[in-house]
């Protein structure tokens, strides 16, 4: 099966859209594509936020649309049948990650700890999301677990902004950084796509 990192290419963030209504979605995935961003994560956070996925898959075809915050069986398969191009989760179970390793598209499933990690990599993972990341040890747990699981992958998530993204894309063991800093609430209450795709060309620099 095709890798999160082989989807992700050269890009570095992971731009993650949590959108109220279908067209905010389209709107913010439209400034992010028109960065140069070529994938995006949608969280599955709102009511809609499922039909913001399918309406940034239909009207913005040249985005890979990946959906986060699958936590059980029912969510991922609502987000497999609304044509997800990958899964991100925010934790692991044994049951998740059963079903995640059947669901035919690249999964970064979300680890905290050294166990965590561990049940991922027994269930055939090998590039996994660090979440919250700031919460967990940030940069410095990253490093001290390079060389206890070796050839395992990172994309640590929350808390990572433009001040500290350089610590983490600094380390071997990571492959990209997730964030909302590019796309805060505010600019996307008062519709400052331009903002988000100012942030976005930063980020990615």
């Amino acid at each position: 099966m095709t890798s999160f990192s082989s989807l992700m290419g050269s890009q570095t963030l992971l731009p993650i859209i949590q959108a109220d209504t279908p067209e905010q979605g389209v709107n913010i995935a439209k400034a992010m594509a028109a960065a140069g961003l070529k994938l995006v994560e949608v969280v599955l956070r709102t009511e809609q936020s499922l039909a913001a996925l399918k309406a940034i898959k239909e009207q913005v075809p040249e985005l890979l649309v990946g959906a986060g915050t699958i936590t059980n069986k029912e969510i991922l398969q609502q987000a497999i049948d609304a044509g997800s191009d990958f899964i991100v989760t925010p934790a692991v179970s044994d049951k998740l990650l059963s079903h995640l390793t059947k669901c035919g598209v690249p999964v970064l499933p979300g680890v905290s700890n050294t166990g965590d990690i561990l049940m991922a990599i027994e269930h055939g993972f090998t590039e996994l999301k660090l979440f919250p990341a700031s919460l967990s040890g940030g940069a410095p747990f990253l490093s001290a677990v390079g060389s206890v699981f070796q050839g395992i992958k990172f994309c640590p998530t929350g808390g990572v902004s433009e001040q500290n993204k350089g610590d983490y894309l600094s380390l071997n063991n990571v492959i990209a950084v997730g964030g909302t800093w590019v796309c805060p609430k505010n600019w996307v209450e008062a519709e400052d796509w331009q903002a988000i795709t100012d942030a976005c060309k930063k980020a990615i620099q």
